[in-house]
């Protein structure tokens, strides 16, 4: 496995009752790139997603993270490994302020339990840093508010602070400009690249447009399997790249 691959798949495979989802995808991701996931519905990237986050068993196929068989490891297991999903499962909770979502989320990556009162100095320092990565994703005016309060694409960013709070090496993001509108989807772009610096991301998308101005890299599945593979210019110009998404009705879900 060369050096600078951290997650591959081979064969990868998932079959529901009559029907196959994903077949037999081989992919890689290269260490410290932004890799997106895209294709008409029901081509299988949510499918494939939730096989990579361990939320679904393969029928067939391996996964590797940084040279590790990783696949009949458990969700759990893989955060600790620093292969983390963000959006559908983050638990931020809507009734407690900015800071104090972020600092559970610290919290949870040191594995204090809730006896952390006692100490007043662990208590600051857990408040800088998470005052920190509150200032990262833009939310410094915003850390009294409750998570509720947020507007939809600013509680995306908090999302991002509380899975940036468990120190991933590589992000797992799940179409994170679904339902939003253009001024959150500039923000939320602006927020990837950045956070992008020092880590690995994989995100499934449907925003064309965002795919092609944050991605180093895109591949293209079609009825469960890889169809192309490359840079945005590469995989746009594709005829069967057109033509799926064209013969799906233009598959963009909601854009």
């Amino acid at each position: 496995m060369p050096e600078d691959t951290i997650l591959s798949t081979s064969g990868l495979t998932k079959e529901f009752a009559g029907f196959t989802a994903v077949n037999g995808v081989d992919l890689k991701v290269r260490r410290g790139s932004i890799h997106a996931l895209i294709g008409p519905n029901g081509a299988g990237k949510t499918t494939c997603f939730n096989l990579l986050t361990k939320f679904l068993a393969p029928t067939r196929g391996t996964i590797l993270y940084n040279g590790r068989d990783i696949t009949r490891e458990k969700p759990a297991e893989i955060a600790r490994l620093g292969l983390v999903r963000s959006f559908q499962i983050s638990a931020v909770f809507p009734q407690l302020s900015v800071l104090t979502n972020v600092r559970i989320a610290l919290q949870r990556k040191r594995g204090d339990n809730f006896d952390f009162w006692r100490s007043e100095r662990t208590l600051k320092s857990l408040d800088e840093d998470a005052r920190r990565l509150v200032e990262a994703v833009g939310l410094s005016s915003f850390q009294a508010l409750t998570a509720g309060e947020l507007s939809y694409g600013r509680k995306r960013a908090l999302e991002i602070a509380t899975t940036l709070a468990l120190d991933p090496e590589m992000l797992l993001l799940d179409e994170p400009m679904a339902g939003m509108g253009r001024e959150d989807v500039e923000r939320i772009e602006a927020l990837i690249r950045k956070v992008s610096k020092d880590r690995t991301i994989l995100m499934v998308e449907h925003n064309l447009s965002v795919v092609a101005s944050l991605s180093d890299r895109i591949t293209v599945l079609a009825r469960g399997q890889v169809l192309a593979e490359g840079d945005y210019a590469a995989v746009s110009k594709d005829p069967r790249v057109v033509e799926a998404y064209i013969g799906s009705g233009g598959g963009h879900g909601h854009h």
